[in-house]
């Protein structure tokens, strides 16, 4: 078993052994992948249905007020659930540094999957009125307190398994775990509003719980494919070196990763809103702006492109986190932040031009954007913290910024083109998110072919075992 710190003596130049170093077996970590990207497909699932079913749920939960309002109230009960992932980063991060992140994400997988399955039998709000949109609001504050233990546990997982030269091609598959759950619930969402599917009063009735239910045997999936799976290497090797680990206080343990590695924190912060602010203005604001600003186009097609737009992106994130292992994580970030800069307004006043075409461009340059950082952040933000802290000081830092930024960013667009009157805002939205971006990409290290930190080195075969190790960033 490799030690924790064997790291550090690579940092000092001393060779180390092939038995301090982690021999990655490719099938588990095929294995690992899988387990981890399914409860980003079943996160992800749930918002590409919310987002494509937004006019729907607004008539169901929102009965009878007007279409700002409704759509408002509905955008917001997406975004409430934001507000809980930080409490949900606190409690199952430093659960999963103590007790394993196999356990965790077996936990919060099948909690998503429970919340979003509850949805499908929440009644409208002609039924039983104002206590509609609140039992909605408990399941999404569900979905977000258990979203806020997976995500940052998902890339943790990966990120050991992953051997230390392909750490950005192996964690791009866990994006491309989003891209098909948002992918799927687009198309399921899509489907039952297609003409001739069933009647509009169907699909206000029962036909829009349809794709709600289809997340309990997601859910179960999940649930069966990370329970197959030991624990990584790293931190089975943290566990070997630190008896009585299960006794950590959870207080304590944040507390540390709040004085000790703010600075990583705050790194992590950056570069997660820059990410999140482009996931959330692509893959949930842009159906309701496509269908204000561009109204030549149907909310059918206005689908139809988005479901293309991400099509793209599963077919091309691989390759770019490949790119991101020759060539560097921060190369492929910086670019994602100037094309922000640069192409933010230019791929909003695209939409405006309200043609297919048009949107189609606009729709495609922000997918190109979020290809930059969703192929690089999974391999990126692990190598920000060491192991024995990396799953906890990872989901807090992560989910605090998508609380305050990420998940609001459809909300607070919504509302300050409703207030301002100016619908480029959304184009200054991305500007401002990939400047700050730059700079969080400024302080971070490169980590592309090197070690995690806290960790050692990991190799695919015992022949690259016996050639020198790269330090570790940390």
């Amino acid at each position: 078993m490799p030690t924790a710190h064997a790291d550090n003596r690579s940092a000092n130049r001393n060779p180390l052994t092939p038995g301090e170093i982690t021999v990655t077996d490719p099938k588990v970590t095929r294995r690992a992948i899988g387990a981890a990207a399914i409860g980003n497909i079943t996160e992800w699932f749930d918002f590409g249905v919310f987002a494509n079913l937004t006019p729907v749920l607004t008539a169901v939960f929102f009965t009878g007020a007007s279409e700002t309002v409704g759509t408002i109230g509905t955008l917001g009960l997406f975004a409430v659930a934001f507000l809980v992932r930080p409490i949900g980063g606190m409690f199952f991060g430093p659960l999963g540094d103590r007790i394993g992140r196999t356990k965790v994400l077996s936990l919060t997988v099948i909690m998503m999957a429970i919340g979003t399955f509850a949805i499908a039998f929440i009644p409208g709000y002609e039924t039983w009125g104002p206590a509609a949109p609140l039992l909605m609001l408990l399941a999404r504050l569900v979905q977000g307190f258990s979203t806020g233990g997976e995500y940052g546990g998902a890339m943790t997982f990966i990120a050991e398994y992953a051997p230390d030269k392909k750490r950005g091609f192996l964690g791009s598959w866990l994006e491309f775990g989003t891209l098909t759950g948002y992918l799927l619930g687009g198309v399921a969402g899509l489907v039952i509003q297609l003409p001739g599917v069933m009647s509009h009063d169907d699909l206000l009735s029962w036909g829009w719980r349809i794709p709600f239910l289809i997340s309990g045997p997601i859910g179960i999936i999940g649930l069966y494919l990370r329970l197959k799976l030991e624990d990584t290497p790293a931190f089975q090797a943290v566990v070997a070196e630190s008896e009585g680990r299960e006794g950590n206080q959870t207080l304590r343990e944040i507390r540390k990763i709040f004085v000790k590695y703010w600075r990583p924190m705050l790194i992590c912060m950056g570069l997660v809103l820059v990410f999140n602010v482009v996931n959330y203005m692509l893959t949930t604001y842009m159906l309701e702006y496509i269908g204000k600003f561009a109204p030549s186009v149907s909310a059918t097609w206005a689908q139809l492109l988005e479901i293309a737009v991400l099509a793209l992106g599963m077919v091309l994130i691989t390759f770019a986190g490949r790119l991101s292992d020759r060539i560097g994580r921060k190369p492929v970030i910086y670019f994602g932040c100037a094309m922000l800069v640069a192409l933010g307004v230019p791929s909003v006043l695209l939409i405006q031009q309200n043609t297919l075409t048009s949107v189609f461009l606009g729709l495609v340059l922000m997918s190109l954007m979020l290809l930059c950082f969703n192929s690089t952040i999974p391999s990126t933000l692990p190598a920000l913290f060491p192991t024995e802290i990396r799953y906890g000081g990872l989901s807090i830092a992560f989910n605090i910024s998508v609380s305050l930024f990420g998940g609001t960013t459809a909300f607070f667009n919504a509302l300050l083109v409703e207030g301002t009157g100016d619908i480029n805002v959304p184009g200054y939205y991305l500007m401002a998110a990939g400047a700050i971006g730059a700079v969080a990409c400024w302080f971070a290290a490169e980590s592309a072919g090197r070690p995690l930190p806290g960790s050692a080195p990991a190799v695919e075969s015992k022949e690259e075992a016996r050639k020198p190790a790269r330090p570790a960033q940390g």
